[in-house]
């Protein structure tokens, strides 16, 4: 009997924002892989570099912007991709913002929105990014995250 691998290469990190009108989600519309589509923050992990740093160096890449906090999301966003024949499974971080930040996206990105979580249940392509995005809006917006979770940055 055959198997699937199973790779852990990337990481996908869900930015967010509390403002007047309550929580936001960032989203980006990607350039490259997936064009055109909406998606949060994703990225490989780099040679001698932990997947929580990749988060940030990604976040930081991707949009400009740095994390007040990060948190281990405790949850994986996990696909198939066939031409691989191989499951992809990506920790998932959290990574909290400041409300007036800028963002200044890169070329992997063509535009980016800050939305609502139910807005952004329509906008992303795929069953796995709207359960992970259900999971960061129950347990990081509706309720406060262990601090368990949180990652101490230096």
């Amino acid at each position: 009997m055959a198997d699937i691998p199973i790779r852990s290469f990337a990481v996908s990190v869900v930015v967010i924002r509390e403002n007047p009108v309550g929580y936001q989600v960032l989203l980006l519309r990607r350039n490259h892989t997936l064009v055109g589509e909406w998606c949060q923050i994703a990225g490989g992990i780099e040679d001698g570099e932990t997947a929580w740093q990749t988060a940030l160096r990604e976040v930081r890449e991707e949009t400009g912007l740095v994390c007040q906090h990060l948190y281990s999301g405790d949850i994986c966003e996990q696909f198939y991709e066939a031409d691989r024949d191989a499951i992809s499974m990506l920790p998932v971080f959290v990574g909290i913002v400041d409300a007036v930040a800028d963002v200044t996206i890169n070329e992997e990105h063509s535009e980016f929105r800050w939305v609502s979580f139910s807005e952004a249940l329509t906008m992303v392509p795929f069953a796995g990014q709207r359960n992970v995005l259900r999971h960061v809006e129950a347990e990081f917006v509706q309720r406060s995250p262990s601090e368990y979770l949180r990652i101490q940055t230096p």
